[in-house]
């Protein structure tokens, strides 16, 4: 199934938006989407175009960089804003 990375992907950040949102959970459910980012990245860099699917927006190297840069940047900015 072509679309099977963009759905690993979707469910892990739906994980977190519910975990986020329903849960109150903020923090967590922010990393796990972060994390979901990454796995985006991963995903786009391991498969061939073909099997990445709706994955591929630009050339490898760009799509990767930018979810890279923004599930890093959203793990970061989880970890350094400030607790209860």
């Amino acid at each position: 199934m072509r679309e099977l990375p963009l759905f690993a992907v979707i469910g892990v950040v739906a994980v977190g938006v519910v975990g986020a949102g329903a849960f109150d959970h903020w923090r967590a459910g922010s990393g796990v989407v972060g994390l979901g980012l990454l796995l985006a990245a991963g995903l786009r860099l391991a498969l061939p175009a073909r099997q990445a699917g709706l994955l591929v927006v630009r050339s490898r190297p760009v799509d990767a960089t930018v979810l890279l840069v923004l599930g890093f940047a959203v793990v970061v900015l989880v970890n350094i804003i400030p607790g209860h």
